[in-house]
């Protein structure tokens, strides 16, 4: 999916086209673009203000600070929900103006002074010319904990372990005149999940969550802890630049790519899925809580590849649980592909 990267496109487009009349396409997908961009602002801004309200009253004393995490954690979930929902329903209506675009229902608008053509390599020559460009992310794979260095003997499935990601990325060219190196970063939602092996739960007793045997025969069991995190990369981006009427053009994620960094943020939601069947009946059961997982996430990662797509590395640098007597980190390896 290459939506915000062609909603900016076309604005930059339309900048210079001040006379295109409302009904164009290029029109509405212009105000389609500033939808979304309107949308991740309010919501950006919202949980901004909740937050500083939630510290009020912590400075106040009216409130806890283990109180004032929670309030915090909720805000921030229920914002990213909010993000996506809203989103999604913006992607819907681009998805359905294209549709009328291809059956002929919409036209183009062009004037004496400037003609605007959607074409994939227009959109591409524009963005050329920029140092910063911007990525939807989307990464997928396997999930498992590394306890004693080692996933050897793990107590999780491993094909059943798995993770997605998704996300905004920036990416800025960091020379002028050199496309080697480039500063990725932007903001990313995690979800780590882990499916225990032997007919086990996962149980909290106090401070330490343990694997115990089920009562019943399980069909599935699985914990998902979801994260926002705020990753960032050293991207080195072998992308030849390009001359065209003696000016240099540089263009991305159209040759060898290797990235390495970090990430950091925080637990927005911890939830265990357990589904099994008893006197002839299938039952679901989903626990809600934080399973003393750590609040606040970081660590390390690196990617390599071709154009969009990459093989995907991240490994936590803080323990899963916050006290288990055990250490154990969260390691992840997948394909990611970043969509200009």
């Amino acid at each position: 999916m290459r939506n915000f990267t062609i909603y900016l496109a076309l604005f930059l487009c339309l900048l210079a086209n001040k006379t295109l009349a409302q009904e164009t396409f290029e029109a509405k997908a212009r105000a389609i673009a500033e939808k979304i961009e309107s949308i991740t602002k309010e919501e950006k801004a919202a949980l901004k203000a909740e937050i500083e309200a939630v510290n009020k009253e912590l400075e106040a004393g009216t409130i806890t600070k283990e109180q004032a995490d929670a309030k915090k954690l909720l805000l921030a979930e229920t914002r990213s929900k909010n993000i996506e929902t809203r989103v999604g329903q913006a992607q819907d209506e681009l998805k359905e103006l294209v549709n009328q675009k291809v059956e002929g229902k919409i036209k183009e608008g062009k004037n004496h002074y400037f003609s605007v053509v959607i074409k994939r390599d227009s959109i591409r020559k524009i963005l050329g010319e920029r140092r910063t460009t911007s990525q939807f992310v989307f990464a997928a794979g396997v999930n498992n904990l590394v306890t004693d260095g080692s996933v050897a003997n793990s107590d999780f499935r491993y094909w059943g372990s798995h993770f997605y990601e998704w996300g905004f990325t920036s990416n800025t060219r960091l020379f002028k005149n050199d496309n080697l190196l480039h500063l990725k970063y932007g903001m990313s939602v995690m979800y780590n999940n882990l499916r225990p092996t032997d007919n086990r739960v996962f149980v909290t007793n106090g401070d330490q969550t343990n694997l115990e045997t089920f009562g019943y025969n399980l069909k599935d069991s699985r914990l998902r802890n979801v994260f926002v995190t705020l990753p960032l990369h050293l991207e080195f981006d072998f992308t030849k630049a390009k001359e065209k009427d003696g000016k240099k053009i540089f263009r991305t994620h159209q040759s060898v790519r290797f990235g390495i960094g970090g990430y950091a943020g925080m637990r927005v939601k911890s939830k265990q899925k357990l589904c099994y069947e008893l006197d002839g009946n299938d039952i679901s059961v989903k626990e809600k809580g934080d399973f003393n997982v750590n609040d606040f996430i970081y660590g390390v990662s690196t990617y390599i590849g071709y154009g969009e797509t990459s093989l995907y590395l991240k490994y936590d640098l803080n323990p899963m649980f916050k006290d288990n007597a055990i250490k154990q980190n969260n390691i992840s390896l997948g394909v990611r592909f970043d969509f200009n």
